[in-house]
């Protein structure tokens, strides 16, 4: 079964948009599944950062 996804509205300054469809272009997919990967790798490696230091929210603590 496939996921849902759930639908927003995002804004952007048309700069960043246009620099998003030329890198969706570059690499063969559409502005919005540019924009999933993007996010997606970004929170690929911050849960890769997060499970480095564990210990971090009890440092900030102290």
């Amino acid at each position: 079964m496939a996921t849902e996804k759930k639908a927003f509205v995002l804004r952007i300054s048309p700069e960043m948009l246009k620099e998003l469809e030329q890198w969706a272009q570059e690499e063969f997919r559409s502005t919005n599944g540019q924009i999933e990967y993007v996010l997606s790798d970004a929170l690929k490696k911050r849960r890769k950062s997060l499970r480095q230091t564990p210990n971090r929210n009890q440092e900030a603590e102290t």
